[in-house]
């Protein structure tokens, strides 16, 4: 079967290179026996694998079993895998098979395989090893024909290094590994997703096929979706049932998405969670702090620099000549050069070393203002107002002319809605 048949058949939707790589490695190992570990996130899509791998494998006629080791009770998880014998644990009334029994000649899907207490990793490497289990409370060995696919989100490695797993059964589970990359990884994939979804909702609850806007679709695609396909369900879900209209917007949608608030961009950042275990945070988690906190830095710098870049549009630079023509010559007062936009990433170097003018229409100045550092009249003072000051104007001479409109003001500058409200916060703290 190939790649287009397996994706149309068990609805594995996206054209990126990664999930290709996933159809391709599915295809490689689906006709062997061979144990498979399916690593990702939550909501990546791991079970739907899973079911690739068996339904196109010559075990396809026997049955696929389908076992959530998080959702067991430790006490019962052996039981309710390898079975019991009446009178084995209080409440077992009567002899009970176990999941492997059941998947005999066929296929079990062991997910969150990582919650799994070391006393069923004991009893599970034995099974992958050679196919033999007891039943809880029995001294019987019993065989069993099953073929074992396991699923996790978090790093087994590292569960392995800290002794929450043990290192046998991890390499006898990771014989094939496959990694389904998150949403994030392969935005390409995010809209045929949605669009796929939008259309099964649409006919499911007879409601007319919804239409993104260019905005909302930028929106989606810079969301960093962290429940993944089964959040990007969600939100279609919640599009087709709770928007009116066919017309989809940014500002309907925005409620449906966590991380980004109705104010708030699609460039906000994901918040950090802060739990009781905080003090005992991971080093995952601490890389996701310094991560965040250079992203803001970034977020600052980027402002200023618009900031800055309106404040000085349309002057011009005056570097005196012999700086430009001849660059060891002794200086000549009073002879400037002036370089236009267009000639400034030319003398980039050179201008941050020379005293330098910034030609301006002042009255009173003949069109030139002086600026730091160069040769400057006794009776002329230039006031050079401060990037705080330049700052206030800029945000009062948009104001007044948006009428104090704020998103208005907002767009004009440059920057995000919560971005100004900040600015004004602390604008109105200075007064």
């Amino acid at each position: 079967m190939d790649r287009e048949s397996i994706q149309e058949r068990f609805g594995i939707i996206g054209t990126s290179a990664a999930l290709k790589n996933v159809i391709d490695r599915i295809r490689q190992v689906a006709r062997t026996d061979i144990t498979v570990l399916i690593q990702g996130e939550s909501g990546v899509g791991k079970e739907l694998v899973a079911q690739a791998i068996h339904q196109i494998s010559p075990r396809r006629h026997g049955p696929l079993v389908i076992v959530n080791c998080g959702a067991i009770p430790e006490g019962l998880i052996e039981s309710e895998l390898f079975g019991a014998e009446k009178g084995a644990y209080t409440g077992a009334t009567e002899r009970r098979s176990g999941y492997f029994e059941e998947a005999n000649k066929g296929t079990i899907f062991l997910d969150e395989i990582g919650e799994m207490p070391p006393s069923a990793q004991v009893r599970l490497l034995r099974v992958l090893e050679n196919g033999q289990f007891t039943r809880v409370g029995s001294a019987t060995v019993l065989t069993t024909d099953v073929r074992v696919v396991a699923a996790t989100n978090k790093d087994l490695a590292r569960e392995v290094e800290a002794g929450r797993f043990r290192e046998d059964l991890y390499y006898r589970l990771s014989t094939v590994l496959i990694h389904i990359p998150p949403l994030r990884e392969r935005k390409e994939d995010i809209l045929p997703i949605l669009e796929r979804f939008l259309h099964r909702f649409a006919q499911q609850y007879n409601t007319p096929m919804k239409r993104l806007e260019p905005e909302t679709k930028a929106l989606l695609l810079n969301y960093r979706w962290p429940g993944n396909v089964r959040e990007l369900r969600n939100v279609a879900e919640q599009i087709t049932v709770l928007i009116p209209g066919e017309r989809v917007t940014p500002e309907a949608v925005r409620p449906f998405l966590r991380g980004v608030t109705a104010s708030g961009g699609a460039s906000e950042l994901m918040p950090v969670a802060r739990g009781a275990a905080w003090n005992d945070a991971s080093e995952a988690r601490e890389r996701e702090l310094i991560y965040r906190a250079l992203l803001e830095l970034r977020l600052e710098v980027r402002e200023m620099k618009e900031q800055i870049e309106k404040l000085v549009a349309g002057t011009a630079l005056a570097v005196p000549r012999h700086a430009v023509e001849h660059r060891d010559a002794a200086p000549e007062t009073g002879q400037y050069v002036i370089l236009r936009d267009a000639d400034r990433d030319d003398y980039a170097a050179l201008i941050e070393d020379v005293p330098y003018e910034i030609a301006g229409e002042e009255p009173g100045t003949n069109g030139t203002r002086l600026a730091a550092g160069a040769p400057k009249a006794e009776d002329e003072e230039p006031e050079i107002p401060t990037l705080e000051d330049a700052e206030r104007e800029l945000i009062t001479r948009a104001l007044r002319r948006f009428d104090g409109n704020r998103r208005q003001t907002a767009r004009a500058l440059g920057i995000s809605e919560r971005t100004l409200y900040r600015k004004l916060k602390e604008l109105d703290e200075d007064l």
